[in-house]
């Protein structure tokens, strides 16, 4: 798959949801006390990101 979202603990301890596409980190998220803050994060992004609207700040 060349797409995918990344659950990973970093190194203060909190987790953070990463999307990488080939193998590239596109984003990453702010950091989550526990790893279900992480996947609740993946599943509003996933619910959300059609609609999101494309802001042009150049």
């Amino acid at each position: 798959m060349a797409h995918k979202f990344e659950v990973y603990q970093d190194k203060a301890g909190e987790f953070r949801v990463r999307f990488k596409y080939n193998s590239e980190v596109i984003f990453s998220t702010e950091g989550y006390s526990d790893k279900s803050g992480a996947k609740r994060a993946i599943e509003s992004i996933k619910k959300h990101v059609g609609d999101a609207p494309v802001e042009d700040a150049a």
